[in-house]
């Protein structure tokens, strides 16, 4: 069942319910694309589990944003929603961000963690040296393409022959990137509270992720009581892309555990 959510105020994300018994399995997407970044594996956790997923405002069926919004405020909202008082989260990078931000507000929502090279708030140093500045030259000279070809170059190492898929999942996330950050309110510094995280967990970073971004998960995992800490090996900053069968065989050995 598809829907659109009223998240706060006038604006609305779109939202996905694929109904059932049983705990719900949430799938957060990363900032490198929306939520159709979950549609190979979307099937088969379907056909176990009540999966919901939803599109982060300016992001794929989702409207821009009008007014300021916080990310873990909006998933909480998407939860009442569709009347799922606890959930395993399922989040990559910027999903995976938003999900330990309600991990650690809100420990009773959330069943289990399936982190996918995730991000996290109030950790330093993620972004390449000169990449606003580039990012800042390509947008003000219109070159999109020029800004995907960019962004495959950190994130996307994996990949080959033009890589169209994340290529695309790329260019679909650039109208989220600009038109989400003036209204965006940063949620609260997680990184020194991770210590916190109650939820069973399982962390899975890219060999072949910027390795920035591997460094950070690294130390992620480690603060994270009883992490699981998984290798993804031939995977970048695209798992559910580069290695799907995996990324769907860590949720639902999470979704077992939990129950």
């Amino acid at each position: 069942m598809e829907s659109m959510v009223k998240v706060s105020g006038t604006d609305e994300v779109w939202a996905e319910d694929t109904r059932g018994a049983g705990t719900p399995l949430v799938l957060l997407h990363p900032g490198v694309g929306d939520s159709s970044l979950w549609d190979g594996i979307l099937p088969g956790l379907a056909a176990r589990h009540r999966v919901i997923r939803y599109d982060v405002r300016g992001y794929g069926r989702s409207p821009a944003p009008t007014a300021r919004y916080s990310p873990v405020a909006d998933l909480a909202a998407v939860l009442d929603h569709f009347g799922a008082r606890r959930a395993v989260l399922a989040g990559s990078s910027m999903g995976g961000s938003a999900a330990l931000s309600l991990a650690v507000a809100d420990p009773g929502r959330v069943a289990g963690l399936a982190l996918f090279v995730p991000g996290v708030t109030g950790y330093e140093g993620l972004e390449p040296a000169g990449f606003v500045q580039e990012l800042e030259r390509l947008a003000t000279a219109g070159d999109t393409e020029g800004i995907v070809a960019l962004g495959l170059g950190i994130w996307g190492r994996a990949g080959t022959d033009g890589d169209p898929h994340a290529a695309a999942a790329l260019r679909a996330a650039l109208r989220g990137w600009f038109t989400n950050h003036p209204h965006q309110v940063p949620d609260a510094p997680v990184f020194d509270r991770l210590g916190e995280v109650a939820a069973p967990t399982v962390l899975a970073l890219g060999e072949l992720d910027q390795p920035e971004v591997v460094r950070c998960n690294e130390e992620m995992a480690a603060r994270i009581p009883g992490c699981r800490l998984v290798r993804l090996a031939g995977s970048d900053h695209f798992p559910t892309l580069r290695r799907p069968e995996a990324v769907a065989g860590l949720i639902e050995e999470l979704a077992a555990r939990v129950g």
